[in-house]
């Protein structure tokens, strides 16, 4: 675990300001957290209309982290952004999906999506085999990543712990997180077109930075890191 540290006081001060510009949000406060993360990362208030949580989303989420589950992000640029964290509090480990793509994507698919089939059941498996609980799934960028996810699932393959679904873009993008909202998963959703890896980052690693204050470990911020 790290040592005990403070909040930086820009970070501090941002989040003060963010919650007076956010107002009662009536979210319980491991949403809250996530919701003023991704607005400090994003700079946008606006993403609070948008944000959709599952009942109990955060909860199975942190429980999961809790429990060494796997981190698995859509893009290099998501990991990157989730590793320093994971290292800092819980150590979980962080997967990119494109660690499984093919060099060019299939006839009528997406490399993203090819990669989709062949890791989730190897994630599956090598949860099981460990004991560990069944890894986070954070897309940022291809809604068709989501839509292979939730085929398997449709066909009956365990389930993810949290899907923290924010793909942004306008093909297909809005048609899959209306999909994912009508799943039972438990999920964290920014509807519409907006997304990115920087806002998937930031709300796993909201959910990160509380792994660590049950042994009374506070992750200093940075206000370049999500």
């Amino acid at each position: 675990m790290i040592p005990l540290n403070h909040d930086h006081p820009i970070f501090t001060e941002s989040i003060r300001r963010i919650r007076a510009l956010l107002g009662d949000t009536g979210l319980d406060p491991l949403s809250q957290d996530v919701l003023e993360r991704l607005v400090h990362s994003s700079g946008d208030p606006s993403l609070a209309a948008l944000l959709q949580f599952s009942p109990g989303a955060c909860e199975a989420g942190l429980k999961a982290l809790q429990g060494g589950a796997l981190i698995l992000t859509d893009t290099a640029m998501a990991a990157a952004a989730v590793r320093p964290m994971a290292a800092r509090t819980a150590g979980n480990e962080v997967r990119c999906l494109l660690d499984w793509a093919p060099a060019r994507s299939p006839q009528g698919s997406t490399r993203s999506a090819a990669a989709m089939v062949r890791a989730w059941p190897e994630l599956i498996q090598a949860a099981n085999n460990a004991g560990k609980p069944l890894p986070l799934v954070l897309i940022g960028s291809a809604p068709t990543a989501l839509d292979q996810l939730l085929d398997q699932l449709d066909a009956g393959a365990q389930a993810p712990n949290l899907v923290i679904g924010m793909p942004v873009g306008f093909v297909g993008v809005p048609e899959s997180k209306r999909r994912l909202a009508q799943t039972t998963l438990d999920q964290i959703r920014l509807d519409g077109t907006r997304g990115g890896a920087g806002l998937v980052a930031a709300a796993v690693n909201a959910l990160l930075r509380q792994v660590a204050v049950p042994n009374g470990v506070n992750v200093e911020a940075q206000q370049e890191v999500p």
